[in-house]
């Protein structure tokens, strides 16, 4: 069967950022926009209730449902970064207390830096490489500034701190900025390159202080309940009026590397499997068979005879992406809707129809499509290219459009 999909330029956004609406205090890899949210709800009478996002990332899906009048709202992810943002962003906190933290942080780390000789005595967290990535200046920062921020007790003031110290890793690492994989920049870049961490980590808690008071703070009233769970998706029996979630578009390991963006900064923050989050995403563990499904399996088989290994990492994105619209259906109140955002990528140049599949499994547990809407894709912060052949110079377009599967449950 065939799934309705509309081109609908409404939903492009065209000259809007994240920063239109709703700047966000870290930078997260795929973003959904928003905006987007809001009008789902709008055009689609979503009941002000409850809203769950599985895959909540960074929470965007949150700014969408502040802004419509949602009260309560759900979230779950295994990638400890991302529900660090997600958590400041959508925790309400003191802004006189965090000025106060500031200021005291700051005396106290100029004052630290003059006794030269207690440096040795600090911790340093366990850090792969990190001579690597981190000049011997700056790992001298960051180790002082990691040890006065955890020192901090109150847990949503330090999350808070930590945001910014997070930020300030990956500005002071020899990353390449502008990629979400783990690259290093060139000798000669790394040559030039001398940032001074306290200069960059007191700038960064300026900034996060004023988009957090001015953007965030106003909207979290005491009505507002936004709850955000280090685990993956647990189902909650028919709790929930909505669903808004920008699922991964396959797995990480070759579309976007949330896990690899966020390594050094997990270590920093202490999580002793940072380099291995990518793997427990969706398709993180390799399938031993093939996907059968009526809507994927000639895709996959395609695939199969150009490169078996490759469509069984396919098949592995797909068995856990079904099993996982299979709990989401179960936590779906009666009349509620889902709105599940994707990009349909193209592997061997082969396109996988992802919105199809979404659309087939809502189907098959309990709900019915209502449409799917097909955007420009024009404001995802994402590669816009890869080398799907894996020869040197060829590379193509990854994607570009994204389409809302847009189901209710009967």
């Amino acid at each position: 069967m065939k799934y309705n999909v509309e081109r609908n330029a409404d939903y492009d956004f065209l000259n809007q950022s994240y920063a239109s609406k709703y700047p966000n205090l870290h930078r997260y890899p795929a973003t959904m926009l928003p905006q987007i949210g809001i009008k789902l709800f709008k055009d689609f009478n979503v009941k002000k209730g409850s809203l769950l996002d599985p895959y909540c990332g960074s929470g965007s899906s949150f700014s969408s449902g502040l802004e419509f009048g949602m009260k309560e709202m759900r979230g779950f992810d295994i990638n400890p970064l991302a529900v660090l943002i997600s958590k400041t962003k959508f925790t309400k906190i003191d802004i006189n207390s965090v000025k106060e933290k500031k200021n005291s942080l700051k005396s106290t780390v100029f004052e630290f830096v003059k006794k030269k000789d207690k440096l040795c005595k600090l911790p340093l967290p366990k850090i792969t490489n990190i001579d690597y990535w981190f000049s011997k200046k700056v790992i001298k920062g960051l180790r002082i500034l990691h040890y006065f921020i955890f020192k901090i007790k109150d847990e949503s003031l330090k999350n808070f701190f930590l945001l910014p110290f997070s930020e300030t890793i990956r500005n002071c690492s020899y990353t390449r900025n502008k990629e979400f994989k783990l690259y290093k920049m060139s000798q000669e870049d790394v040559s030039k390159f001398n940032p001074n961490v306290f200069d960059v980590y007191f700038k960064k808690i300026d900034d996060t202080i004023s988009i957090y008071s001015n953007v965030y703070f106003p909207k979290l009233t005491e009505k507002v309940k936004i709850n955000v769970t280090f685990s993956k998706f647990s189902t909650k029996p028919e709790h929930y009026d909505a669903v808004l979630t920008s699922p991964p578009y396959g797995d990480s390991k070759t579309t976007v590397a949330y896990g690899q963006f966020s390594t050094l900064s997990n270590e920093w923050l202490g999580i002793d499997y940072a380099r291995k989050i990518d793997s427990m995403l969706m398709g993180g563990r390799v399938s031993k068979k093939l996907f059968e499904n009526d809507i994927m399996s000639e895709q996959i088989s395609q695939i199969a005879y150009q490169d078996e290994r490759r469509a069984l990492e396919i098949s592995a994105f797909y068995r856990d992406l079904k099993e996982s619209i299979k709990k989401v259906s179960k936590s779906v109140k009666g009349r509620g809707k889902v709105f599940y955002i994707i990009g349909n990528r193209t592997v061997k140049n082969i396109q996988l129809k992802t919105d199809q599949f979404i659309a087939e499994q809502f189907e098959k547990n309990n709900f019915k499509h209502i449409t799917t809407i097909k955007r420009a894709l024009s404001n995802k912060t994402m590669p816009s290219k890869n080398s799907p052949t894996n020869k040197k110079g060829k590379k193509m377009n990854t994607i570009l459009f994204e389409h809302i599967v847009v189901c209710q449950k009967i």
